[in-house]
């Protein structure tokens, strides 16, 4: 092209255009860009540039009529596809729906406008050469290593975001278990109740990174105030049998698979503990067992509630009255609406909730069941 316009046609400008068209008539980098990783890197920062999903799109089209997949021919940089062919390989999108999130790439220096004199979009062809009309894609290539910068640096906090959503789930975990250790001496049980409660509903929205270090500070809080107020003295002596017994347990209850479920829901640690007492906090029920709350047409605020609510459910589930009676015979109301709660959050993993449900109240008759282990093992893996 002898010459190379500055403004757009009937388009104001302004000092960014003046830059990006400096940037744009500057010689080319040596090394040559594929144009679907400069798509690729882009996608993946395009937030930080103001851009959609949808932009994406309509740069993926762009790119689609440019030949071959290195952008090193400078010649053929500036395309020229009619509005009518862009929206063609846009499944129909409308046509100014199409030039809407053109603009969005052009005000974001993705794509730079060479308009001709009369601002259609060709190419003319003379001795002298071709002259094309239309989007310019060398923003792509000057701006390539930005925009990788740019995609590290968003990889960078998802995986950030990634690890301090998993150190909140172990939290939560362990300020669940030290409750349990804890609920008969603890004055402020209520308070870190509370703070399960609205961190299990929490995790289920996207958090910001900020909101996620202010739940992982108030947990990290939460469980050394626990654990000082809980542990005696001598158990600081990690070494000793007794101790390294203790973890081993531990460690192997944790580490059982999904396919375990039944097992992990008929542990007898609870053994000695009275079959109707309900020691597991309302609204942790709540945070981990959200499928039957869907089912509410009021808030739940009491375990008379939450009690009827399963009432509601249970003939839903398959449940018969006999087994339901018997259920609430061996393991209490309270417990028993427990356990059909957590039932229905893996609803789609039981084969038969009756039979399933006489199992776990067998169990309760002979004062070798406890609820507290199906809602550990829901809080580990909720899905």
């Amino acid at each position: 092209m002898g010459y190379v316009p500055i403004t757009s046609f009937r388009r104001r400008i302004d000092a960014v255009q003046l830059q990006r068209h400096q940037m744009q008539t500057q010689p080319l980098p040596a090394q040559a860009v594929n144009k679907w990783d400069a798509l690729r890197e882009l996608a993946t920062a395009r937030t930080r540039y103001g851009l959609t999903d949808r932009d994406m799109t309509v740069l993926q089209a762009l790119l689609s009529f440019y030949p071959g997949s290195n952008l090193d021919q400078p010649e053929k940089l500036v395309i020229h596809p009619s509005n009518d062919s862009i929206c063609e390989r846009l499944n129909g999108m409308p046509c100014s729906t199409m030039r809407r999130h053109l603009g969005n790439l052009v005000t974001a220096g993705v794509i730079g406008r060479r308009d001709s004199p009369n601002g259609k979009r060709y190419v003319r062809r003379s001795a002298m050469g071709a002259t094309a009309y239309g989007f310019d894609l060398s923003p792509l290539i000057h701006r390539f290593a930005e925009f990788t910068t740019a995609a590290a640096a968003v990889r960078s906090a998802e995986q950030h975001v990634q690890e301090l959503r998993e150190a909140t789930s172990l939290m939560r975990r362990d300020l669940y278990g030290l409750l349990e250790l804890a609920q008969p001496s603890i004055g402020s049980f209520d308070r870190f109740r509370d703070l399960l409660s609205l961190t299990g509903r929490a995790l289920r929205r996207k958090l910001t990174l900020p909101e996620l270090d202010q739940i992982n500070r108030d947990l990290k809080t939460a469980v050394d105030q626990l654990r000082s107020s809980t542990c005696p003295p001598s158990a600081t002596q990690i070494e000793s049998d007794e101790m390294s017994t203790n973890a081993a347990e531990t460690e192997q209850h944790y580490q059982r698979s999904n396919k375990e479920y039944l097992e992990s829901e008929m542990s007898v640690e609870n053994a000695t503990a009275s079959r109707t007492k309900n020691d597991i906090p309302l609204g942790l029920v709540l945070a981990t067992c959200p499928e039957i709350v869907a089912y509410c047409e009021q808030p739940i605020r009491h375990w008379s509630d939450f009690v009827n609510l399963a009432e509601k459910v249970r003939p839903m589930m398959g449940v018969c009255n006999a087994t339901w009676a018997k259920a609430k015979r061996h393991m209490g109301r309270d417990t028993a609406a427990v356990v059909l709660a957590a039932m229905l959050q893996r609803f789609t993993t039981i084969r038969s909730s009756g039979a399933y449900l006489q199992t776990l109240s067998a169990k309760a008759a002979m004062g070798a069941f406890s609820a507290g282990p199906m809602i550990s093992a829901l809080m580990r893996n909720p899905t």
